[in-house]
């Protein structure tokens, strides 16, 4: 008997160490578990990302546009292993705005600084301002979001608290909303960092050298205020550092990293971090086109009060992006870990990968931990809806490599009563296709869907690959080195059958291509029917 109750126990503490194991992804990991790592860390579309070190741990956000949950945060201690840990903006206000699908607009490149024993995230949103949100705690609970500054075009905030007490504010402008870009301004702010209390002045003008300067991060360091700001575009451009003894300049220039002999391109944007062991590092990223903004990590050293970001091999101030390198010293060595991507549904939570289209309604979804699934209801496509581009209650996460595979298991239980609910797997992207069941007057159906430019507002084009006598159904997405995505179906979980052809992958508005789950119906009705994900497994 006691030998009995030993193996259980053993058996129950090796569940749990088990369950506690940090996600490792099988399609991209950067720590090569010999001291190096290899870029990009996260290879991943986390656009503009900001970071800082509040003690021994590392925090990152980056922008989320349109999608819900917004302003994702992710955790690292050692700056190689990240992991999603949650969300600062649970809805994106004004709620009659992103309610509805928003491509391209909402939150823009935020910041992140830690003051006064609190977190603090400056967003902006092009068409309404720059916005601030609070929280003692990393995991929130955060604040509402503050207007700090109404207006169109008012882009990529960062704060500065100086020695005296007093707070501001640098930011750029999109040409698109402002009527003017490519300049750098400083203005000051109440010392709560709410509100900004002057027309602040121009600190720089790119025109000249800099086009398109913009996403200012704002240090201060040995007597000497630090901007340091892209330029250039986001795919062909290089990373600025000016300085001044003066928060008001005038700000001397240099370019500190730039694409060089690598084959990173636009290498820029981005955060520099301290380890506790005062070594420098710069988080920055690249443009992949398709899949997205992935997230590089630099090492970085001074020279003469200026940075030096990357290998600077001819030792003119200028580095260039390194591909492997060795790991920060931060003291101690950490598990390996990255961002979730697959997901069992076996929590009361979805994993913090999944993004709506929009700000969600409650009765799009539940978790039933107890059967293991995620359940979604179908959803009434408006009338002017072409596609699932102009569709909110998409469920969605980012591409998580150069290639890979995702597969998931579902059980569509349509409405007897209505005819053509459908249910399945989606790209997201300005082109994008997709694998779904369909209920048609005569049973289920295995269709393809396709559209290109649904930015355009192009419809989706459905063909029909195969009737199925059952609800039960594996969708598979493949997505290939030469970046085509392609699709296919089956009823056991062993045997797939290709469906429709393979379109080439372009990003969405701003973003990287994504892929998730969809359930939609023609007919409102008071009882809509549903889909009952498994899970949703990403490999490679």
């Amino acid at each position: 008997m006691k030998k009995n109750t030993l193996i259980v126990c053993c058996l129950l503490a090796s569940l749990c160490l088990r369950a506690q194991q940090p996600y490792v992804s099988k399609v991209w990991a950067p720590d090569n578990g010999n001291g190096t790592y290899t870029n990009p860390v996260i290879n991943a579309d986390y656009s503009d990302p900001d970071a800082i070190r509040v003690g021994d741990d590392f925090y990152l956000i980056a922008s989320s546009f349109d999608a819900v949950p917004g302003l994702p945060v992710l955790h690292s201690k050692d700056l190689v292993n990240w992991t999603i840990i949650g969300h600062a903006l649970k809805r994106q206000p004004p709620f009659d705005v992103f309610d509805k699908n928003q491509h391209g607009n909402g939150v823009w490149a935020p910041a992140i600084r830690y003051h006064n024993n609190e977190f603090y995230i400056y967003y902006p949103d092009p068409d309404f301002g720059i916005y601030v949100t609070r929280a003692k705690n990393i995991m929130g609970p955060w604040s509402d979001p503050v207007l700090v500054e109404g207006g169109a075009g008012l882009i990529d905030p960062c704060p500065l608290w100086d020695d005296d007490g007093k707070a501001y504010l640098v930011h750029g402008y999109a040409g698109s909303r402002a009527g003017i870009k490519s300049v750098i301004v400083v203005k000051e702010m109440n010392a709560e960092g709410t509100k900004t209390i002057d027309a602040g002045a121009i600190v720089f003008d790119g025109h000249p050298q800099d086009p398109t300067v913009e996403g200012p991060k704002f240090y201060k360091r040995n007597g000497y205020y630090y901007i340091f700001a892209p330029a250039g575009g986001v795919a062909t451009g290089w990373q600025l550092v000016l300085r001044s003894k003066n928060v008001y300049g005038p700000y001397e220039r240099r370019v500190v990293m730039a694409q060089g002999k690598s084959t990173v391109n636009g290498p820029h944007q981005g955060a520099w971090v301290t380890t506790p062991t005062g070594e420098d590092w710069f988080l920055h990223f690249q443009d992949k086109g398709a899949i997205g903004r992935v997230v590089h990590l630099q090492p970085m050293h001074w020279s003469n009060d200026w940075p030096v970001i990357g290998r600077d091999i001819d030792k003119d101030g200028i580095g260039e992006p390194i591909a492997t390198f060795k790991k920060p010293n931060v003291g101690k060595t950490y598990p390996v870990q990255t961002p979730a991507e697959s997901d069992e549904f076996n929590d009361k939570k979805m994993g913090f990968q999944w993004q709506w289209q929009a700000n969600p309604k409650a009765t799009w979804s539940f978790l039933n931990p107890e059967a293991g699934v995620l359940r979604m209801y179908a959803q009434v496509l408006a009338p002017e809806a072409k596609s699932l581009w102009n569709v909110p209650a998409v469920l969605l996460q980012k591409f998580p490599g150069d290639a890979f595979t995702a597969t998931t298991k579902i059980h569509f239980t349509p409405n007897e009563k209505v005819v053509g609910e459908k249910a399945g797997l989606t790209t997201m992207a300005l082109s994008y296709n997709n694998i779904a069941i369909k209920k048609k007057k005569d049973g289920l159906y295995i269709v393809y869907g396709k559209c290109k430019g649904a930015d355009k507002d192009n419809p989706e084009i459905e063909t029909e690959i195969a009737k199925v006598s059952t609800g039960d159904v594996y969708f598979r997405l493949e997505f290939n080195r030469d970046t085509t995505c392609r699709f296919s179906y089956s009823l056991d979980g062993e045997h797939f059958k290709k469906a429709g052809d393979a379109l080439k992958a372009v990003p969405g508005k701003w973003i990287g291509i994504k892929m998730g789950l969809f359930i939609t119906s023609p007919t409102k009705i008071n009882d809509s029917g549903f889909m009952d994900v498994d899970w949703f497994r990403v490999a490679k």
